[in-house]
Formats: structure tokens, C-alpha cells, sequence
């Protein structure tokens, strides 16, 4: 199965980096060789572009990436290939979901991360980890003409699981809503999904899906893994996000990534199984 993978795509946190946002020596070794067996790389997260150029430098990437779970692509040097913005009366309709679930709201646009409170939760860590501020505005109205990703934030995992369901049924197949971790709800234009970003990548490298592996641990990354021909999952993902996978590697926190790439995609596998 391996033998035949001409892309991988890889899902960010939880996934390609350990909990706290490393890119491990043993995981820049795993995309040097993919590269050098001729087998094309790239990552896909809710991060918007400039979260991920750090990953980009360190892993030299050259092939398009996803942003935003695929509501914005772009190039290495972050230039914009395509991006899809929700539609300003879906993003209201969002916004007062996240309020109604007494979760906090942040605005992804084009070119900014918007929030009302600074030292709101996850703020800081979220700041950290993309690499650059938040804008502080009093009100999101002004700026709904150019929403990439709308986030419901909060640390009541049942409230932010509730507030999905809402906004699925508020917004019916107008947005894509689906939690990219058990405190965050991402909500991005129904084409921003991970499953779009397989089809869409697999169009823009002439590589049809069957050659594509996919690798993630939330709920989100099923749908790619739904739309490629390998599928695997993260150690520390779900047990249903597992159930769903081809493959189950070790947690990011035990070199799953690249232990991912070293057993199932550099070696030609033909049974379902867990890495070493």
C-alpha cells in the first residue's frame, strides 16, 4: 500500500507537531524522506497561512497548502491560490450560536485574527502558536464581508459540542462546523473542509486520490481520510477517529508522525495495523 502514495497531507496540531507546537528532528527527517523517494508533502490546519509558515521554513516546503482547514490555499511564499469566505449572514447566525453557548468568538478574515477580549481563554497559547497578536475590536459587524474561519473557544467541551449541533442546524450545508480540538469550534465556508482539501490538491498536483495518504487525530481529519486512498490516525486521537483510519500510529507526544511515514508509507504494507 505504501509503495503506491505519491502525496501525503498532514493534519497540524495533534498530529505533525507534539503538544507543545514542536516539530521534532526525527519528523523533518521523516519529510526528507518522502522527498527524496519522489513521494510530494504538504499540511492542512485550521491555522491561518502566516501560523504556518514557521512549519513551512523548517520542513521546506514546496507543494500548495491549506489554511483555515481549506477555506484559504496557498502557495509556500503564502500567496493566495483560492479562498472561499463564509457568507456575512452565516457568519451572524454563527457568531450569535457561539454568545448563545457562553462560548468565546474569534473572527479569522483574510488578513486578521480578531477577538473582543485579549486575555480571553486560549488567547495567549493561540498567540503562541501562530506566531503574531490578535486585533482587539469591540464588535465583529464591520468586518463579516471577509470572514475565513469563525472559532467558538471554551473549556466547557459539552457547550462547545452543543454549539456545533446548533450551528449545523442553524446553517444547514451553508458552512462546514466541525471541532478541531474538544475547545474549539471551527466554522469555515462548506468547501473549507478537509475532505475538499484532498479533491483540491489532488486536482492542483494531477495526483488522482487513490495515491494520496492522509494522517490526522480529530474529528475534522475523517473527512479526509474518507476522500484519500491511506488513511491514518493519530495515537491520541479518538477511538471512533481510529475506527475510521486504515492505519493508528503512536500519539504525537511518541514520534507517531514520523513513525507514521517510516511504517506505512516508506514501507509496502498490505495489512490494517498499529505502528512500532
Amino acid at each position: 500500500m505504501g509503495s503506491n502514495v505519491r502525496l501525503l497531507i498532514a493534519d497540524v496540531d495533534g498530529t505533525l507537531v507534539t503538544q507543545d507546537k514542536v516539530l521534532t528532528a526525527r519528523s523533518i527527517q521523516a519529510v526528507s524522506r518522502l522527498r527524496s523517494e519522489g513521494i510530494a508533502f504538504t499540511i492542512t490546519s485550521g491555522r491561518p497561512p502566516l501560523g504556518m509558515k514557521m512549519l513551512i521554513d523548517q520542513l521546506a516546503l514546496t507543494e500548495p497548502l491549506a489554511a483555515f482547514n481549506g477555506g484559504v490555499f496557498v502557495h509556500p511564499d503564502l500567496s493566495v491560490m483560492s479562498q472561499s469566505f463564509v457568507a456575512p449572514d452565516d457568519a451572524a447566525k454563527v457568531i450569535q450560536a457561539i454568545a448563545r453557548h457562553g462560548l468565546d468568538c474569534w473572527i479569522y478574515t483574510d488578513h486578521d485574527w480578531l477577538v473582543r477580549n485579549a486575555n480571553a481563554a486560549h488567547v495567549a497559547r493561540e498567540q503562541w502558536t501562530v506566531k503574531f497578536a490578535p486585533m482587539v475590536v469591540p464588535d465583529f459587524g464591520a468586518h463579516l464581508g471577509h470572514v475565513a474561519k469563525i472559532v467558538g473557544v471554551g473549556d466547557d467541551y459539552a457547550a462547545v459540542a452543543r454549539c456545533e449541533a446548533d450551528v449545523q442546524h442553524d446553517c444547514g450545508n451553508h458552512v462546514s462546523a466541525a471541532r478541531s480540538q474538544p475547545y474549539y469550534l471551527d466554522v469555515t465556508h462548506p468547501d473549507a473542509n478537509k475532505g475538499h482539501v484532498v479533491t483540491t490538491l489532488s486536482k492542483a498536483l494531477s495526483i488522482p486520490p487513490a495515491e494520496i495518504a492522509t494522517i490526522g487525530d480529530m474529528p475534522n481529519d475523517v473527512l479526509m481520510f474518507q476522500k484519500s486512498g491511506v488513511s491514518i490516525a493519530m495515537g491520541n486521537a479518538s477511538l471512533d477517529v481510529q475506527a475510521q483510519a486504515h492505519f493508528v500510529t503512536t500519539s504525537n507526544e511518541e514520534e507517531g508522525f514520523a513513525k507514521a511515514v517510516e511504517d506505512f508509507i516508506l514501507k509496502k504494507l498490505e495489512p490494517v495495523g498499529k505502528a512500532s
